[in-house]
């Protein structure tokens, strides 16, 4: 299976973890995901697959999460994930999908466990060096 990454060139963490990728040797499917969101079905998918609710997937910083009252504790999965399909900049990124997993990367080097050979360093935009090694299973 081809990588695929959920992906915002503008996002400075979901670079850098683009940039772990094709450093350790792969090439990825870009899904730009602003201008192609997941349907209900897939992210609900991806969600289901990185064991997270989608309380845990929304982004705040630069979204209308305030304006949209999504701090509710009252709100459900199914009116997160309406916000989200109808709003997909709420949608935290990167999520990288691999035969390893799906995973958000967030930290970007999160994606380095997602790898089958992952690259051992790594310099990040900010200078921040990475260094990676695999946990034994």
């Amino acid at each position: 299976m081809q990588p695929l990454i959920y992906h915002n060139p503008d996002c400075g963490t979901s670079r850098n973890a683009l940039a772990m990728m094709k450093a350790s040797g792969e090439t990825p499917e870009i899904v730009e995901y602003l201008a192609h969101p997941p349907s209900r079905a897939r992210l609900e998918w991806l969600l289901e697959a990185m064991q997270l609710p989608p309380r845990e997937l929304l982004r705040r910083k630069g979204t209308p999460y305030d304006e949209l009252g999504l701090d509710d504790p009252n709100l459900g999965d199914a009116e997160i994930i309406d916000a989200m399909l109808a709003h997909p900049i709420l949608i935290n990124r990167p999520i990288v999908v691999t035969d390893r997993g799906v995973a958000l990367c967030r930290p970007s080097e999160r994606v380095l466990d997602l790898l089958d050979t992952p690259v051992a360093e790594f310099t990040k935009s900010d200078g921040e060096v990475v260094t990676y090694v695999r946990a034994e299973s």
